[in-house]
């Protein structure tokens, strides 16, 4: 699989399931993933613009598996997450249409490079 790291730090967000999606959420041009449940609205975003006093957590950074990917391929995910568990490295996954992003902590970025590397994935890191 082919994999870019993507440059933004990235912050992961919980609101309250009925709370509005927030306007400083949505910077343009910029990764930014929202779900809601019936228990939360979860929120992707540049940790930049998160404000004080809403739960996050900052200092993520975004693998993007390189697609468009068929949505009728099987084990796509766990041919790359199985090389991170391995690793001890925690990832937080959001997947689009298109494709798959795989998020790390910042501070595991290089052992995660190494990890997807060693599994025989092709990692673009500049």
């Amino acid at each position: 699989m082919n994999l870019t790291l993507q440059t933004d730090s990235l912050a992961i967000c919980r609101l309250d399931a009925d709370s509005r999606v927030p306007a400083w959420a949505t910077t343009a041009g910029c990764f930014l993933s929202i779900t809601r449940t019936t228990d939360e609205l979860s929120i992707v975003c540049v940790d930049t613009v998160v404000p004080s006093g809403v739960r996050h957590e900052p200092g993520w950074r975004a693998f993007k598996l390189e697609g468009p990917l068929d949505l009728a391929l099987t084990g796509i995910l766990a041919s790359l997450l199985e090389p991170l568990a391995r690793a001890q490295i925690s990832i937080f996954a959001v997947s689009t249409f298109d494709t798959d992003y795989i998020l790390v902590k910042a501070s595991q970025t290089e052992a995660a490079v190494q990890a997807l590397r060693a599994a025989g994935h092709k990692v673009q890191t500049g």
